[in-house]
């Protein structure tokens, strides 16, 4: 299926990264990606009441269509409608969330590249309208995850707009974030690293 952007540019899909190696994996997430990880972690949420919290849907408009089969529809051609914001938005204890998931097999940092201008720019929008913006990045390879704040990564992400450095490096990512540690239920309880991030950024807004 041929999928295009507003501009009429073709939509070509990124390579998909290798899986980890089996040592630096649980058996019961072997082979699952970050987004596996989140899906199931909302799912597991939801059903007990404590967030609920989505994938967003990307809205597309379809242009082709064809039929093989009396009963079933095979799309050949579309193009995406507007351009993506962040992945995931919900509400959680009162609070409303919104996130962008991210993956690298960088083992030392993590490139900004990985984000586009229009996800910064939506963040700092909830973020001013006292939602909760934030990242969750996993380092594939170290089977490391992170919660990083927006305040935290926009200040990296002006330093790149203004010349700077076009990663956030490791240590870096270890002293502006909230490490989660994979558990079994949920698999990442990445809310429960947002109530001092929370605690954090009230205090900020108090003294602003």
């Amino acid at each position: 299926m041929a999928i295009r952007y507003p501009n009429g540019k073709k939509y070509t899909p990124a390579a998909v990264p290798k899986q980890p190696e089996k040592s630096a994996l649980s058996f019961s997430n072997r082979g699952k990606t970050l987004e596996d990880e989140l899906n199931d972690s909302n799912e597991y949420y939801n059903s007990r009441g404590i967030a609920v919290i989505h994938k967003k849907p990307v809205p597309i408009q379809i242009v082709n269509v064809r039929y093989p089969a009396r009963s079933a529809a095979v799309i050949t051609e579309a193009y995406f409608k507007t351009a993506s914001t962040t992945d995931y938005n919900g509400v959680w204890n009162g609070h409303y969330v919104d996130f962008e998931a991210k993956e690298t097999r960088n083992k030392t940092s993590f490139p900004l590249k990985n984000i586009h201008e229009h996800q910064t720019e939506h963040m700092r929008q909830v973020h001013e309208q006292g939602g909760i913006a934030f990242l969750i990045i996993r380092f594939s390879l170290l089977d490391r995850y992170f919660v990083l704040p927006y305040r935290n990564f926009s200040d990296k992400w002006t330093r790149m707009t203004e010349g700077g450095r076009k990663s956030i490096t490791l240590s870096e990512m270890e002293e502006l974030s909230v490490e989660l540690t994979p558990g079994y239920l949920p698999r990442l309880d990445y809310l429960r690293a947002l109530s001092s991030v929370i605690d954090s950024e009230r205090t900020e807004r108090q003294e602003s």
